[in-house]
Formats: C-alpha cells, structure tokens, sequence
C-alpha cells in the first residue's frame, strides 16, 4: 500500500507520516529529506522537481519489494498527486490518499513560526511563504484529517482504519 500524505507546511503531516510510519513499519519517504541531500550535493537546480523524481523512484522500488510507503510531502498541486498514484498503479498495489490540514490560522502560524528543523540544514519556510504558497484544492483525496483537532496518534489510526478497509 501506498500512502500519499500531503498538506501545507506546519500542517502536521510528518508528525502523522513518522508516527503512521513507525505504527506500521513502514517506509517513510520524505521529499523535505531528499531535497536537502540534494543541496547538500550543491545540485540544486531544479530542486523540487528532481526531489518528487527522487522520492517517486524510490517509492517504487520500496513497493515493489513489498513495502508499505508512506509518502510526505506538500502535494501541492494535481501533477503530484497523480504522479504518486501512477506509482502505485504501476507497483499494483492500493494507494489512500491522505491530506492534512490545521483549519486554525493561528495555531498554523504558530507551529510555523517555532517549529525548529528536525533536518540538518533545512530552512523552514515563513508563515508569509506558506500562505503565498501555490497550492490547489485536493479532490481526490480519501481522507481529510484537520490537525488543529486531531492529535497524530488519533490520525493515526483514524488512517490505520481506512487503510484496513
């Protein structure tokens, strides 16, 4: 199974996607990750779109050896999302599409704004850059989880649930 988590920055999702990743040993690719290797590496040129190839490519290879993926990032538009789901087509395994928001601005701002890096080198985006942020409507999505309400262990399992179904 593939599990696209995607949300804006400071919406929580690799809080849940570490805590769903450790709950289901799974494999927990974070595009945040690959994308500071990669200016680590001095490439970066294009960064965003040879990060999702990156993180995409690997994702395969996982599910083709019969792991579950859990996949984080922003998904910030229609071309990501189905570019994951073409990923689990091709792997013929299922994909649950899992989009995280905090519905309070304030409590939003506040996570972005004292959220400290957990990866060395990486700088958080300002609250400005994630409200001016392109980011399209999730259609698709199964599965909507509003962090300003639900704690990770409760998304958690709120996703566990539908991905047993």
């Amino acid at each position: 199974m593939l599990i696209i988590l995607g949300g804006l920055p400071g919406s929580g999702k690799t809080t849940v996607a570490k805590a769903l990743a450790s709950h289901l040993r799974a494999a927990h690719i974070r595009v945040d990750s690959i994308e500071q290797a990669l200016l680590r590496t001095g490439e970066a040129e294009k960064i965003e779109t040879a990060g999702y190839a990156i993180a995409l490519a690997v994702a395969a290879d996982c599910l083709r050896a019969g792991a579950t993926v859990i996949a984080d990032s922003v998904n910030p538009l229609a071309v990501t999302r189905d570019a994951w789901r073409a990923v689990a087509a091709e792997a013929r395994v299922g994909a649950l599409e899992v989009e995280i928001v905090c519905s309070d601005p304030g409590e939003h701002r506040r996570r972005v704004e004292t959220r400290a890096a957990d990866i060395p080198g990486h700088v958080q985006p300002t609250w400005t850059q994630v409200v001016e942020r392109e980011y399209h409507s999730w259609t698709s999505a199964d599965l909507v989880i509003d962090t300003a309400s639900t704690q990770a262990d409760a998304a958690v399992a709120e996703i566990v649930a539908r991905f047993r179904d």
